[in-house]
């Protein structure tokens, strides 16, 4: 037999398919919903079944259509072929859905601490699929995210929270910048160089403040929306940042960055390691969770 002769033998799938709905179902109208289509549809699908079969599938019994004792047969040999088809599907699926899980958070702890980390996490884990999208920063709406990353004061309704690195900043700057101000020796000094805002303007004046420098001048700079735009102008020579050292850690060490003093001040917000309240985490879920807190919370936070 060619391949076109076992062609002209496969049955029309979409006919059969409709004729195995129409039957489950026991009417037109009721194959005609499940399968999101006209009922004319349907009936167009039987006849070119029947025309396939060569002999009557259904007859019809005053206003409905009815199984011919052919038709009977047919469905009881198509019906388990059918139950096998839907039960594999289900099984991929829910097996697809059980090795998913997905984390939001925001661009500075994404690409500084999660991203470079997370080769470890599926190194252990090969089988599970990460989704990581993006967090908004400003209101946390709830989305769809198993897991989320959040910066704040660690307050969301509807979910529970737990801290990851600490409020602590300090203040950073590339040594091109050090380059062109420097030497920049004392808390003074620095207050009269450019200096970047990460989302407010307040965290510097607390710095100074505790750096016993009560007439800062230069507490205007250039204001950024996220932290991730704040280390990147900070990278760049733009300025001088206050900046959270488990998340630049590795610009430390390549040099790109400079930690000018070791004074610290705590602005009262801090990264926090997100789930709803109302419902439990998978049980991949849980495995991402429990990696992030042991292997991405900060020293001092344990």
């Amino acid at each position: 037999m060619n391949n076109l002769e076992q062609l002209d033998n496969d049955p029309p799938l979409r006919a059969v398919r409709t004729f195995e709905a129409f039957a489950r179902h026991g009417g037109v109208n009721a194959a005609a919903r499940e399968l999101d289509v006209s009922p004319s549809a349907v009936s167009h699908q039987l006849h070119l079944l029947e025309s396939f079969l060569q002999q009557p599938l259904t007859l019809r019994q005053g206003r409905n259509l009815i199984l011919t004792e052919e038709g009977r047969e047919y469905y009881r040999a198509i019906r388990s072929a059918f139950a096998v088809l839907r039960s594999a599907t289900e099984h991929v699926r829910e097996k697809s859905a059980t090795r998913q899980v997905t984390i939001s958070l925001i661009p500075l702890f994404g690409i500084n601490l999660f991203i470079p980390r997370l080769a470890e996490f599926l190194r252990d884990n090969p089988e599970l699929d990460i989704n990581v999208t993006y967090a908004n920063h400003r209101n946390y709406p709830s989305d769809a995210a198993d897991l989320s990353i959040r910066f704040g004061t660690g307050h969301w309704p509807g979910y529970h929270s737990e801290p990851l690195i600490c409020g602590a900043v300090t203040p950073y700057c590339s040594p091109t910048f050090l380059q062109q101000y420097g030497p920049i020796d004392s808390p003074q000094a620095l207050s009269e160089l450019p200096l970047l805002h990460d989302e407010e303007r307040g965290t510097w004046g607390q710095w100074f403040q505790a750096a016993d420098v009560h007439h800062a001048s230069a507490l205007n700079g250039l204001l950024l929306e996220d932290g991730q735009l704040a280390l990147t102008a900070t990278l760049t020579g733009l300025g001088c940042a206050l900046l959270r050292a488990p998340l630049v850690a590795p610009h430390v060490a390549s040099g790109e960055l400079v930690k000018l003093f070791d004074l610290e001040v705590d602005d009262g917000r801090q990264y926090y390691l997100c789930r709803r309240a109302n419902s439990e985490l998978s049980a991949v879920g849980a495995r991402l969770h429990e990696w992030i807190r042991q292997s991405l919370v900060c020293e001092s936070m344990r």
